[in-house]
């Protein structure tokens, strides 16, 4: 093996070993505001979370405290056991947040086993909670909890942890990316023991499958559409363009159409994979994209030629409809980034393509106006060389836009 794959090798566990211990003791060293003391803590594998617990064998109770560390007294944190899952459908809760009186408030939370559509209202959950409570220090929230585990011997169940932002009194949805779709695994009260997420591979592959779906409908609805716009508006002023303008349009156009179907498309995949999960406008704005696309496509094979009678209406209905799509596009685009969540440099990566576009539409205006201006001026002087009959020429009248 080459020594510096060896030393790099040797140098990453002796940091990670360093890590593991670093971040076990802050779970066995920790000290309690309340004094309270547990047999068992294991440092929970993502989002900066502990689990301290104490196992009573004679009545199958459980004395529990979980710490979330790194949040402020503006986000909710929650902890969860589930006993007939795996991840958040069918979570029997235990949610935290600082109310909007100053107070910490502390209560259970059952979700739906058939719905993530949930805002954690309070409730009873599937078995009994004699004591909660809870606790915000130094940024760190604290539930304190007793159990009474379902009936029966088995002591290993799923549990679910998670954290999200508080908007006045309402709990709002937590992100949908990164670690907040990890943070699942399993815990054995007698045994001590808990593990990592064993669906991981499939957290990660549902994430893919969303960066898929933003960058086939980011780059044709949202680059591309533009883009045939620009080549239609002002490459047309050129005689020299004449009809290149036109293939560059269509075949731009319609890149971008079968680009954003196939976008299109993995969103609906993603829609019906994620039940419950719902981002309203973003769908709504796609399925309409999509529908004013295809009717766009449609149009093309009825367009009428340019001296026929009806084609001023095709042109009107045509620019209408294109430019709409357009502007829903790049809302749409936006929609997507914020369901994506912490994407911030594909955001504003789009952002500075958005601008570069503006601006070089905005470049192109002026010039072929100028264009346009100076042709019928010279039009105008080569029909009157004295200059009779130029006033009254509207150089802007006849632009083809």
């Amino acid at each position: 093996m080459d020594n510096k794959v060896l030393t790099s090798l040797v140098f990453s566990s002796i940091l990670l070993t360093l890590f593991t211990s670093t971040y076990a003791q802050n779970c066995s060293s920790h000290r309690f505001s309340n004094n309270n003391i547990f047999s068992t803590c294991n440092p929970l594998p993502v989002l900066n979370s502990f689990l301290h617990w104490t196992y009573h064998s004679a009545n199958h109770t459980v004395d529990l405290a979980y710490r979330h560390g790194g949040v402020t007294d503006s986000d909710w944190v929650a902890w969860a056991l589930n006993i007939g899952g795996s991840r958040m459908l069918g979570a029997q809760c235990l949610v935290a947040f600082r109310n909007s009186s100053g107070q910490i408030h502390a209560y259970t939370s059952p979700i739906s086993p058939t719905s993530y559509n949930t805002e954690l209202r309070e409730g009873p959950l599937s078995f009994r909670v004699p004591r909660i409570a809870a606790e915000f220090i130094n940024n760190e929230m604290v539930i304190f909890a007793t159990l009474e585990l379902p009936s029966g011997s088995s002591t290993s169940f799923n549990q679910v942890w998670q954290n999200g932002p508080v908007s006045g009194q309402s709990l709002q949805i937590h992100r949908q990316s990164g670690d907040n779709v990890r943070s699942f695994g399993t815990i054995d009260f007698a045994s001590g023991q808990t593990s990592a997420a064993a669906a991981g591979d499939s957290a990660s592959s549902r994430q893919r499958r969303r960066n898929t779906h933003g960058v086939l409908n980011a780059i044709s609805w949202g680059v591309m559409m533009p883009m045939g716009a620009v080549f239609a508006r002002y490459l047309k002023v050129f005689k020299s363009a004449n009809p290149a303008w036109f293939y560059l349009h269509v075949a731009c156009q319609t890149s971008a159409y079968a680009v954003g179907v196939a976008g299109w498309g993995t969103g609906l995949k993603l829609g019906s994979d994620s039940v419950g999960i719902k981002f309203n406008t973003h769908r709504n704005i796609g399925i309409t994209l999509f529908c004013l696309g295809t009717l766009q496509v449609f149009a093309l094979l009825l367009r009428p030629k340019p001296e026929h009678k009806y084609r001023l209406y095709w042109n009107i209905y045509h620019h209408t409809i294109g430019y709409t799509v357009i502007i829903l596009s790049i809302i749409n685009v936006f929609e997507g980034f914020d369901a994506l969540n912490g994407q911030k440099n594909w955001k504003r990566a789009y952002i500075g393509v958005i601008i570069a576009l503006g601006a070089i539409a905005v470049m192109l205006e002026a010039f072929t106006w100028f264009i346009v201006i100076k042709r019928k001026k010279t039009s105008v002087s080569d029909k009157y060389p004295n200059g009779n009959g130029a006033n009254g020429v509207n150089a802007y009248a006849n632009r083809e836009v």
